[in-house]
């Protein structure tokens, strides 16, 4: 858990002030703290553990939940396919694939997946497990996802996560715009005819070098 990067103490300021003791605000507030990694019934387990108190029951979670192994480290390098905002026709399917680096100094452990956290899901697919990767290395990670019916602005959060469920690496982002008439990138559209008929890789990493 990056606690650095996912709690943000100028928020938990603002929320303990507000001294609120209506427990559906509590619960609400104590979710978006900790990364939306709570469901309702958890948010309030460490509320009430900690009579109802949002910064004690912060910092109760981040105690409960800190691993006690280094996390790996993970910086996004690019979209290959589908970048920010590109326009996709109304209930399409498509391929969106993320470039991705281990910017640490030590091999991914077995096991880490890409995972949906917030948001569009755009799909039946939830993560895209991820092979052992070296310090330096980078890596595609492909999804296959399908657009919705009604036009408008999508966008989804991914993260890498280890096997045992915790977090590391950068927010991952898709971000599609539904319209009529909209078409998949170039890239996309010539990497089909490459394929000629062969099924694309899905939820693995499919390409690998150095940077």
């Amino acid at each position: 858990m990056e606690v650095d990067n996912d709690l943000d103490q100028n928020l938990l300021q603002q929320f303990s002030c507000m001294g609120t003791t209506d427990k559906e605000v509590l619960i609400s507030q104590l979710q978006k703290l900790v990364g939306n990694q709570l469901n309702d019934a958890g948010c309030a387990f460490f509320l009430d553990m900690n009579n109802w108190n949002l910064q004690a029951a912060v910092c109760s979670y981040f105690d409960y939940e800190s691993p006690r192994d280094k996390l790996p480290f993970m910086a996004f390098v690019r979209d290959v396919t589908i970048g920010d905002g590109e326009s996709v026709p109304p209930n399409t399917k498509f391929i969106k694939t993320w470039r991705v680096q281990n910017s640490g100094d030590e091999q991914w452990p077995p096991g880490c997946c890409l995972k949906f956290t917030h948001g569009e899901r755009l799909g039946l697919q939830d993560r895209a497990l991820v092979d052992s990767l070296n310090p330096g290395d980078v890596t595609d990670i492909s999804v296959e996802m399908t657009s919705p019916e009604k036009p408008g602005i999508y966008q989804g959060q991914w993260r890498m996560s280890t096997a045992t469920g915790f977090y590391f690496g950068e927010v991952i982002w898709v971000i599609i715009t539904v319209a009529e008439g909209g078409i998949l990138s170039l890239t996309q559209q010539m990497s089909k005819f490459h394929e000629l008929g062969s099924p694309p890789k899905i939820g693995r990493a499919s390409c690998r070098e150095r940077v």
